[in-house]
């Protein structure tokens, strides 16, 4: 549906960006049914399914083509895009979902603790290392080596804290609330302020604890250093090198180092490996720290993310509230500008982009390129009426939780595994990797990014399209 605003003919860029004379900005409250904005969810099931696609692109490519994959410590890869990505839309559906579907505190924090539940424990069910697929035909976990944090567990605490905040915090919302600018702003300061003690405990704990030295068993069979136990010299306070800072140095002590993620991405480091930025053997003299565990969906690191989900709840705010796609698209820009301009100047002044640390400019670097990505998308599907073309990302953002099971961790590929000839490397997947994608482009570089493309991502577009036809939806 195109709106009269987009009918008048001016330039959208011009109309977004630098209009004359700037017009005031409108507010709706009460929020009523028949007034939300017919945005509905198109964007954030395009969104979901985007970041669904790019996380089984990072995840079964980036082996092969570094750059899309996790960057080993500092900096920011595509990759380093997918969870912020996630918070981001969560963070930004909370206000639709909690201020009009469920009314009532009671029943809105019931159905929040019953989500979070069921993302805990699908957490720990799909990357608690129960499930061993799609490489290994096997399953079951050591309790003495379950990992306790994941995705899914990142963002269910997001979720957790940001809509609670979203509940309480209502009553405390003046009523009456003047045009303007920042107007949203002043409307939900309360939600700011809890943001700013976020970011001030994590600031406080990455830069004033004091990290000592400690001590790790190579857990690792296939590794030459089996069972040797390693001491990394630290005693340090404020550091953000891998093996001393701490976000680490809280996760081994609360979780355990065994209850870690065992294969970090700081092994693909110049410090560790000759192969860097590829996976590969280690160096001679590669510091003991690169056998070590890294919970890269830590403790302090999901207190830090939390704002990346805030952010998104600004935006949802913004939806809710104002009434033109002109005065939306204006804040959601203009904020997405200066989080990237902040995040930049901060990574190259005090504090370096790092995902693994989740970063004050990791936060606003992502959240910025999150606000500008929607803002394109809100473009392309509310404003431009383009939603037949992107139907089958819609379809798939419908059935998000089953891609993610079958595809982004492999349970799919593990069941057609099971079927092999001969030998147990000779399955169907191998096969039409092989003779399909990497015999014709005779690059196993090229050939997998192809198979990941169409084989992974195109195939589930489809799956989830008949999914959607049959009324058929795996919703938490």
């Amino acid at each position: 549906m195109l709106s009269e605003w987009l009918k008048s003919k001016q330039n959208l860029l011009n109309v977004i960006l630098w209009p004359s004379p700037w017009p005031t900005t409108q507010l709706r409250s009460p929020i009523k049914l028949s007034v939300l904005p017919h945005l509905t969810f198109s964007e954030a099931l395009l969104w979901r399914y985007s970041s669904f696609s790019l996380m089984i692109l990072v995840d079964d490519a980036g082996g092969e083509w570094p750059v899309i994959g996790h960057a080993p410590w500092h900096g920011c890869n595509l990759a380093d895009f997918v969870m912020p990505f996630f918070l981001f839309i969560v963070g930004m559906a909370i206000p639709l979902a909690l201020k009009v579907r469920i009314p009532g505190k009671g029943k809105a924090i019931q159905k929040v603790g019953f989500r979070t539940l069921k993302l805990l424990f699908w957490g720990l069910l799909l990357q608690g290392g129960y499930s061993h697929a799609p490489d290994k035909l096997t399953y079951g976990v050591d309790m003495k080596m379950i990992r306790f944090c994941g995705i899914l567990q990142r963002i269910a605490f997001a979720y957790l804290v940001v809509a609670l905040a979203e509940i309480f915090l209502k009553d405390a919302q003046p009523k009456d609330v003047s045009a303007g600018h920042f107007s949203v702003f002043r409307l939900y300061c309360w939600h700011w302020l809890v943001g700013a003690c976020i970011l001030i405990m994590y600031l406080a704990l990455l830069y004033g604890t004091y990290v000592p030295d400690w001590q790790f068993t190579v857990q690792n069979k296939d590794s030459a250093d089996y069972g040797k136990v390693f001491t990394v010299a630290c005693n340090v306070r404020g550091k953000l090198d891998p093996p001393c800072n701490a976000v680490g140095y809280i996760d081994r002590e609360v979780l355990g180092i065994n209850h870690m993620y065992q294969r970090p991405a700081w092994r693909r480091s110049r410090a560790c490996t000759v192969n860097s930025p590829y996976e590969g053997p280690f160096k001679d003299a590669a510091p003991s720290w690169c056998h070590a565990p890294f919970e890269p969906e830590g403790i302090l690191s999901s207190i830090s993310a939390v704002l990346s989900t805030i952010i998104g709840v600004h935006f949802g705010h913004v939806l809710v509230h104002l009434k033109g796609h002109s005065e939306r698209l204006r804040q959601w820009i203009m904020m997405g500008i200066a989080l990237l301009i902040l995040g930049i100047v901060l990574h190259f002044t005090a504090i370096p982009l790092n995902k693994q640390l989740y970063t004050f400019s990791y936060v606003c670097v992502t959240s910025g390129a999150a606000a500008l990505v929607f803002s394109a998308i809100y473009i392309l599907v509310d404003i431009w009426d383009l939603k037949l073309v992107f139907l089958p990302l819609k379809w798939i953002g419908m059935n998000a939780m089953l891609v993610y099971v079958m595809a982004a961790e492999g349970i799919f590929a593990g069941f057609i595994n099971g079927w092999y000839y001969q030998d147990p490397h000779n399955t169907l997947v191998y096969w039409i990797q092989k003779h399909i994608f990497i015999g014709v482009w005779h690059s196993r570089r090229v050939g997998i990014l192809l198979y990941v493309i169409f084989a992974e991502i195109l195939f589930w577009a489809i799956i989830a399209g008949i999914l959607h036809r049959s009324g058929i939806y795996w919703k938490l």
